[in-house]
């Protein structure tokens, strides 16, 4: 049987500024530890679910000591279990996932319960992005022309994924034509810090799709998951892991005019590659993150499957907020997220003087050293 959390005596209020409050939060600096001080951010993440989540049954408090302690565990390679924030799919995957609740549901009928009781346990975003074709183009109206066609072929299988948006409870349908998935993610789906029910957590996220990795440009931990843990993960069950090493990449400098975004991804999935970061978190640091616009953190992040780490991390900072601006969050959500962030000690920001993170191991890159790559067919 669950028992009541055990961390409950650090649970709380964040205050806002001007009186009243954004919620309740479960505070990392209350337990006293200097161990988590040296966590990489993306560890307090796992740290943070855990906590929040220790019910003794699914996660343990031995669990919580484990990743408070990363520095010791993390070489021997210890399983944790982890409840992401919320889940995202894309149609591929999401339509079985959503025909699955929907078979349980039927199932529940026949065994005269509630059905309505089936729902996800955690958020879902599911997007519709695979299926645009082009049959019209070169015309003022091909777009129009092009969705009208793209509804009508898949007429069945929208208008069962528009039933389940309305018959779940925490799931969420974004139509075609508004953009793939990860980009969906990256410009409104991310929450950076969520606000549910009055309880203030980290947004994570996992994903049926390998590039699920961009969000972590946004300081969202997300990576790409099957479809059977996904719909694990919507169902409650936490997903089992292996405790990760984090790479530490520092970056310094600035790139000099004419060098690209993809000239430093590419020069950066190569040393990585050349480390060997396959299992690994790698989390991204130094005075140089300064000078990398979230685009380009993104460009990185989403490169995660291609230098083979499970993700490339990095924390949030003020051009991470400077973003949430640029695409339409709300002041009030920013404010929110700046608070959380800075009171459980996950924001970096720059004018103040850093804690030195305990990395498994360390990678450096001098951006001004970045030089114009080739890539493509060689002719």
């Amino acid at each position: 049987m669950a028992a009541e959390n055990a961390f409950n005596t650090i649970l709380k209020t964040l205050e806002k500024p001007d009186g009243g409050e954004f919620g309740k939060y479960y505070c990392l600096p209350a337990l006293n530890d200097p161990r988590i001080d040296k966590l990489p951010y993306c560890i307090k993440i796992l740290l943070e679910s855990a906590i929040r989540n220790c019910d003794e049954f699914q996660i343990k408090s031995k669990d919580v000591e484990k990743i408070i302690d990363w520095e010791n565990t993390s070489p021997k390679q210890v399983e944790i279990p982890f409840m992401p924030a919320r889940v995202l799919l894309q149609d591929a995957t999401g339509v079985p996932a959503v025909v699955d609740l929907a078979c349980m549901r039927d199932a529940m009928n026949k065994l005269g319960g509630d059905s309505n009781k089936i729902n996800p346990l955690v958020p879902v975003d599911l997007v519709i992005d695979h299926s645009v074709q082009v049959d019209v183009a070169r015309c003022e109206n091909a777009v129009q022309a092009n969705m009208e066609l793209e509804f009508q072929r898949n007429k069945e299988r929208f208008a069962f994924l528009k039933w389940g948006s309305n018959a779940f409870d925490n799931m969420l349908v974004i139509p075609p034509g508004l953009g793939i998935v990860h980009q969906v993610n990256l410009e409104y789906l991310g929450r950076v810090v969520f606000n549910r029910n009055g309880m203030l957590y980290p947004d994570s996220v996992v994903g049926t799709d390998s590039h699920t990795t961009m969000i972590d440009g946004l300081g969202v931990a997300g990576w790409g998951v099957g479809g059977i843990e996904a719909e694990a993960a919507m169902l409650g069950q936490p997903m089992s892991m292996v405790l990760p090493g984090v790479v530490g990449f520092k970056l310094l400098g600035k790139l000099r005019d004419g060098v690209t975004a993809t000239d430093l991804v590419l020069t950066v999935t190569q040393m990585l590659r050349k480390h060997g970061v396959v299992g690994k978190f790698v989390e991204f640091y130094g005075e140089g993150m300064g000078e990398l616009s979230l685009a380009d953190r993104a460009t990185i992040a989403n490169m995660s499957p291609d230098y083979g780490a499970t993700m490339g991390f990095f924390p949030v900072d003020h051009l991470t907020l400077q973003y949430l601006q640029l695409t339409g969050r709300s002041d009030e959500t920013i404010a929110m997220i700046e608070s959380y962030l800075r009171t459980n000690k996950m924001f970096v920001d720059y004018n103040e003087p850093q804690i030195e993170k305990a990395y498994s191991s360390y990678l450096e890159l001098k951006l001004e050293d970045v030089e114009p790559c080739i890539s493509g067919p060689k002719r």
